[in-house]
């Protein structure tokens, strides 16, 4: 690398580890643990700066992983997370954002609990927007020259305020759920019996986990479209919805566009705005169902 710094990459995807490798970066396709941060620290390996963007909550054994991590940190070096905060994704309602590869989800409540359970603090944090919310947090050794920021006491006091330490926050999410597939449900029905058609725009994880929560296959939906040609001619995961190419909205003319990445949603109205040509509307599901008629916004 033309910076001279020295870097390493841990990635159990052989072929993601193979498209790192080829650019460059040297790379252990390896599963992280306290057991690989041992072996790396005796052969020298320890870290000044350890990255793990959207890792954690991929991970079956959390105490293990932030163990090694610890070992692996040199005296005064840092370690930065990013992960969805559990927050937002409670207050929005990003139920789809729930995957099914994702063991959990975080408070910076429970990072803390978790990092003091290893002897390391929680100096810094940042909020971020990606995955609909998320957080960066910033950690060392417990006994580091890092000083604590005053924004990690002010959102830990928000978690609190927002009852995420209490059960009963979980459970009334649930509800809220639960809620929202019936009423989204109710509303498709509704269309469908007014005899309107819909296709959905996009064939993301999120997308997938919501058609399969409620339920919603070909019987609502009569296509999905999405940019990557690599998914054209398949069919989304469990409810076998056929996808194909952007250019089937404007050749088939659907009453309704579902969309799927409602994260998008300001771009993909912007892209799409032609559909007003023939009375089209947009449905947004998270977090409650709402209609947008590009006729309205272009006055």
């Amino acid at each position: 690398m033309t910076s001279n710094i020295p870097m390493l990459g841990i990635e159990p995807a052989v072929n993601v580890a193979k498209v790192a490798i080829g650019k460059g970066i040297p790379t252990l396709t390896e599963f992280f643990s306290e057991a690989l941060a041992t072996d790396m620290a005796a052969r020298g390996q320890k870290a000044d700066l350890i990255i793990g963007n959207n890792v954690l909550a991929h991970v079956p054994d959390i105490n293990d992983f932030v163990a090694g991590m610890k070992v692996l940190l040199k005296p005064e070096g840092v370690i930065t997370l990013e992960f969805p905060h559990i927050e937002k994704l409670i207050a929005e309602n990003q139920f789809d954002t729930i995957y099914h590869e994702h063991f959990s989800y975080f408070s910076l409540l429970t990072i803390e609990k978790m990092t003091r359970r290893h002897g390391l603090k929680v100096f810094d944090v940042e909020e971020i927007p990606t995955h609909g919310g998320s957080l960066r947090v910033f950690f060392s050794h417990e006994d580091s020259k890092f000083p604590r920021e005053a924004r990690v006491d002010s959102l830990l006091e928000r978690e609190l305020n927002a009852g995420l330490d209490r059960i009963e926050t979980y459970t009334a999410f649930a509800e809220a759920v639960r809620q929202t597939k019936r009423n989204l449900l109710s509303f498709l029905i509704r269309l469908k019996e007014m005899r309107k058609s819909i296709c959905a725009y996009g064939a993301p994880g999120k997308g997938n986990t919501l058609l399969n929560y409620c339920g919603i296959g070909t019987d609502f939906i009569d296509f999905a479209v999405d940019r990557n040609p690599y998914k054209h001619g398949r069919l989304t995961p469990g409810m076998h919805i056929p996808i194909r190419p952007v250019s089937e909205i404007p050749r088939m003319k659907p009453d309704y566009v579902l969309i799927l990445p409602w994260n998008l949603k300001t771009e993909i109205v912007a892209q799409m705005n032609d559909i007003k040509n023939w009375g089209g509307k947009f449905i947004v599901p998270i977090p409650d169902i709402s209609v947008i008629d590009p006729k309205e916004l272009a006055q």
